[in-house]
Formats: C-alpha cells, sequence, structure tokens
C-alpha cells in the first residue's frame, strides 16, 4: 500500500527538481518559469497528500487557491516575455540585464 512517506519522497523529488533547474540553467526564462510552476506543483502535492491523509479538506482549498495565483503568475510571466522578446528579440537572461526605458 502507498503511505505518506512515498507521496512525500515523490513530492520533495519534484521540488529538487525545480530548483536544480533554477539553478543549472539560468539563460533560458521560459524554463525558468517552468521550474518555479514544478516547484509549486511539489508543495500543493504535499497540501492534497496531507489533507487525504488527515481526512481534512483544508489542504485541497489551499491548493485552488495556490494554482489560481500559479495560472495568473504564468499568464503575467509570459506577457512580460513576450514584451521583451519583441524590444530585446531575445529571451536570454544574460541579455536582460539592462532595463532602460
Amino acid at each position: 500500500m502507498i503511505g505518506l512517506s512515498h507521496y512525500l519522497t515523490l513530492s520533495a523529488i519534484l521540488f529538487l527538481l525545480g530548483v536544480t533547474g533554477i539553478f543549472i540553467n539560468r539563460r533560458n526564462v521560459i524554463l525558468l518559469l517552468m521550474c518555479i510552476e514544478l516547484m509549486l506543483l511539489a508543495v500543493n502535492f504535499n497540501f492534497v497528500a496531507f489533507s487525504r491523509f488527515l481526512n481534512n479538506l483544508d489542504g485541497q482549498i489551499f491548493v485552488f487557491f495556490i494554482l489560481t495565483v500559479a495560472a495568473a503568475e504564468a499568464a503575467i510571466g509570459l506577457a512580460i516575455l513576450v514584451v521583451l522578446f519583441r524590444s530585446k528579440n531575445s529571451i536570454n537572461v544574460d541579455e536582460l540585464d539592462s532595463m532602460k526605458g
């Protein structure tokens, strides 16, 4: 039977993959946003696992709000990326260090 420790281990692996992706690849903004979303998914996975094993719906309600904020963050992040790409013709993080108007 799959226990709480299995879910927490899987969540820790997902979170570490997200952190590793952020530290390894600092050049592509889209990949950075994907790694942040992966870390949020790992946190949501923890909330759902604890909610299920404690027979309490509070964790699932938190997940609903976190997913709403994550969707808004992804939409705003991609909109900013489109504007930066149109002005700089690149999404390389190293080239985006000067924020002149």
